[in-house]
């Protein structure tokens, strides 16, 4: 294939608009959300503003912005990673919405609380204590809170508050961090949920609550306004754990998701052409779009030859292909492409896939994490 035909290709593959319950996707590529500590106090200044915005500008259709903190005292565990509550951080990000809008992007905020994953006196309550399901870390150690109802009533109602606000901010949908070993995927995943009671034990029933926090945000919004939820099998310091070992196991964890009310599910992998089970192609958002009929962003390595683990160890990321992932866009094994660290190193990486400039490609080092560019 010659190099116009490869960029008409990706063109017409990559810009056609797509629907996301009330709202419309001008493209089906999606800037992946990536923490990145640059908001003082919790409260996202202009240059946050800018820099999401130099990615819409520069052809992102979606913008999942970096996890932001809902209302608990113990959902965070940086005090330069943004909140969204109070009224500092909100003004903040209602300016990021109109920048990004102003660029002809749309944009989510992602929802997260960190359960577990927070350090004990960290800001920004240096009282709070680590909580999940049965006080149990990432690695097996007793080292927290045990949540009570009232402490899971609690953040259902602050994951709903931060939905409403969301719309009531003008943003385009939200997503739910429901991945890598934080709050939600510790109840998911048996190695952290020892729970006895509703929320424990059978693989559904440890669903249940991110089913609860779907179903109030969803309560919460209008119909028509998108709420995407964040899954992945691996968590942080440990990628061999698994949610689901095959397709029956996984549809337990999906249907009661799909049930609550979830638009799409953003499937968090590592190497996005990997099969996640044997005897079928499909990747993660292949399997779950095929188990629950809705749609599904993708993520991985996208357009860079190596995953994120070798980057963060110093290792360049050089530019690499999307043949792969443009073939499995035409068979619509999945709906939309998220991009992280290939939008960090270039704002305009979306633009230049479009155009086929691809020559002109900034391939992405470890060394651009230490500024907002």
């Amino acid at each position: 294939m010659t190099a116009g035909a490869a960029a008409t290709r990706a063109a017409q593959t990559l810009s056609r608009p797509f629907a996301l319950g009330g709202r419309t996707v001008p493209n089906r590529i999606a800037m992946a959300p990536m923490t990145r500590e640059f908001s003082p106090g919790g409260v996202p200044g202009a240059d946050v503003a800018d820099y999401y915005a130099r990615r819409a500008a520069g052809g992102v259709g979606l913008i999942i912005t970096e996890g932001t903190y809902v209302g608990h005292p113990a959902a965070g565990t940086s005090g330069a990673v943004p909140r969204f509550h109070g009224a500092d951080a909100l003004d903040g990000w209602s300016r990021v919405v109109e920048s990004v809008h102003a660029a002809g992007g749309t944009i989510m905020p992602q929802l997260w609380h960190v359960g577990m994953a927070r350090k004990a006196g960290a800001p920004p309550f240096p009282d709070a204590p680590p909580s999940g399901p049965s006080g149990i870390a990432l690695d097996g150690t007793p080292s927290g809170h045990a949540m009570t109802q009232r402490d899971l009533d609690e953040v259902i109602a602050a994951f709903a508050e931060a939905a409403a606000t969301a719309e009531r901010l003008g943003f385009d949908g939200v997503e739910l961090h429901g991945a890598h070993g934080y709050l939600i995927d510790q109840f998911l995943w048996s190695g952290t949920n020892r729970r006895t009671d509703a929320y424990g034990g059978s693989r559904t029933a440890r669903t249940r609550f991110a089913a609860e926090i779907v179903a109030a945000c969803r309560a919460a919004v209008s119909p028509g306004f998108p709420v995407l939820f964040r899954m992945s099998q691996w968590k942080m310091g440990n990628y061999e754990a698994r949610l689901a070992e095959t397709p029956e196991e996984l549809q337990e964890i999906v249907a009661p998701l799909t049930d609550a009310g979830v638009t799409a599910f953003h499937c968090s992998t590592r190497r996005y052409w990997l099969p996640e089970y044997e005897g079928s192609d499909l990747n993660l958002a292949g399997w779950v779009k095929k188990l629950s009929g809705r749609p599904t962003l993708t993520v991985g390595s996208v357009g860079l030859d190596n995953e994120f683990i070798g980057t963060f160890q110093g290792e360049q990321a050089g530019v690499s292909g999307i043949d792969r992932l443009l073939d499995r866009l035409e068979r619509d094994e999945f709906d939309l492409v998220a991009i992280g660290r290939a939008l960090l190193g270039d704002p305009e990486w979306a633009a230049k896939i479009l155009e086929g400039r691809t020559d002109a490609l900034v391939p992405f080092d470890a060394s651009m994490l230490r500024t907002l560019n």
